[in-house]
């Protein structure tokens, strides 16, 4: 068995050959922006991170597409972002360059809206207004890339940025060096990833993903208070788990201190999907593996993702005509 296939986080991901670049689809080499962009210098974009699935049926589906859209519209429009395509236009653009990319296995999809260009007579600096507006879509191929059978997270001592600093709710570029320093530190310590607090000492999520965990048979997961990404995994987590296996589901503060006491935890995300998590700093949650309402989570989540949960085909766009 080859190693992308034994450790799925070398799994290979290949980028397709076009993007869209400012209205128009080019060659992936010649999509490129002036180094003078806004968005590179001070982290003036947004972005959502989207995944394409093929079902049982050979049909390429895009899983939650307007609702990951309508958050990039919200997103766009606190960073004052515009001249972006209505949403039904621009759930047209994916589906074609999907197309045109000739897309035929499981893939992700990566939207990026970013401040360009100061318009005439607007003066030098960091501002939002009087500068224009850019869009990007690039697409790749790419399989699951965490471990099914758990990872260890550290918890991290970097802090989860406010959202009174900056907008959690927004997928903004610039807030992702927050996470990157926590990822970094977790790993050099030996660890997958890292959970992060925020100011008030309670767990916000993972360096890119919501956090859940599970204490006597209920699951629970930080609210939207927590200065946490309103995730659209996270929303079909809990709704997978109420709906289809009964559970009570909890949203309220997790302290620093309980998350020793846990039973289980997982990580829900577009990029990770659902990823079980074994060990907490020295606390090995599992010590017979993943735990058994987090393997049953997972395990309908990528069904469902697949089509072949038949209560939420309204969730796939087809790619084919």
């Amino acid at each position: 068995m080859s190693n992308a296939l034994s450790n799925p986080s070398t799994a290979p991901r290949k980028p397709h050959p076009w993007v869209y670049l400012d209205g128009q689809v080019v060659a992936v080499a010649d999509a490129v922006v002036p180094v003078t962009t806004q968005a590179f210098a001070y982290g003036t974009g947004v972005f959502e991170g989207i995944r394409a699935y093929v079902a049982a049926n050979g049909e390429l589906n895009v899983f939650r597409l307007d609702d990951h859209l309508k958050r990039l519209a919200n997103s766009a429009r606190l960073l004052q972002l515009e001249n972006l395509p209505l949403r039904s236009e621009f759930k047209s653009i994916i589906l074609d360059l999907l197309r045109h990319n000739e897309a035929s296995t499981d893939c992700y999809i990566r939207p990026l809206a970013y401040k360009k260009a100061l318009l005439p007579g607007i003066g030098f600096g960091v501002k939002l207004t009087g500068v224009s507006s850019g869009l990007v879509i690039n697409t790749l191929s790419m399989s699951a890339y965490m471990r099914a059978d758990g990872i260890r997270c550290a918890i991290s001592t970097w802090r989860r940025i406010p959202d009174v600093s900056l907008p959690a709710r927004a997928k903004i570029t610039g807030s992702y060096a927050n996470s990157a320093l926590a990822m970094e530190s977790a790993q050099r310590n030996g660890f997958d990833d890292a959970l992060m607090l925020n100011v008030h000492g309670n767990l916000a999520e993972s360096t890119t993903s919501n956090v859940f965990v599970v204490k006597d048979g209920c699951l629970i997961t930080p609210p939207l208070s927590a200065h946490i990404l309103e995730g659209i995994t996270r929303d079909t987590i809990i709704t997978l788990a109420r709906e289809d296996l009964g559970l009570k589901v909890i949203e309220r503060d997790i302290s620093f201190s309980e998350l020793f006491s846990v039973d289980e935890c997982f990580l829900a995300g577009t990029g990770v999907e659902i990823v079980p998590v074994t060990q907490i700093d020295h606390y090995i949650l599992q010590e017979s593996g993943v735990g058994e309402i987090s393997a049953a989570i997972r395990s309908l989540y990528l069904k469902t993702v697949r089509g072949l949960n038949s209560k939420y085909t309204d969730w796939l766009s087809p790619v084919s005509n």
